[in-house]
């Protein structure tokens, strides 16, 4: 069984409220859960104590025991100091695509070509 500590929405439209829970991969993110280790308030402001609530105790537990937090989990946890997250970078995204640069290479030798 695969576990994941995960966001499970509630709230009202255009209102989102989460709890964080452990739960099985399988399951529906509203769905079951096994354990709820804390709630977050994104309305909230950020220097707000209410907007991220967590037993981190019991994520560290979790995570011990071989729960994989997702992406945003693994971000909120570490302003909590459970556990480190690690820094993702992907230059290549940010490249313009084969066509762009190639228009970019024909101005460039255009304008050299002019000059």
């Amino acid at each position: 069984m695969s576990l994941k500590i995960r966001l499970s929405r509630g709230g009202a439209k255009k209102r989102p409220f989460y709890r964080l829970v452990v739960a099985d991969s399988r399951m529906p993110r509203d769905g079951r859960f096994i354990e709820k280790l804390g709630t977050f308030d994104p309305l909230r402001p950020k220097d707000d104590t209410t907007r991220l609530v967590v037993d981190a105790e019991k994520a560290a537990a979790w995570i011990a025991k071989g729960a994989q937090p997702t992406d945003r989990v693994a971000r909120l946890l570490e302003s909590v100091g459970v556990g480190k997250r690690e820094a993702r970078n992907n230059p290549e995204k940010s490249q313009p695509k084969k066509k762009a640069q190639e228009r970019a290479a024909a101005a460039a030798a255009a304008a050299e070509k002019a000059a």
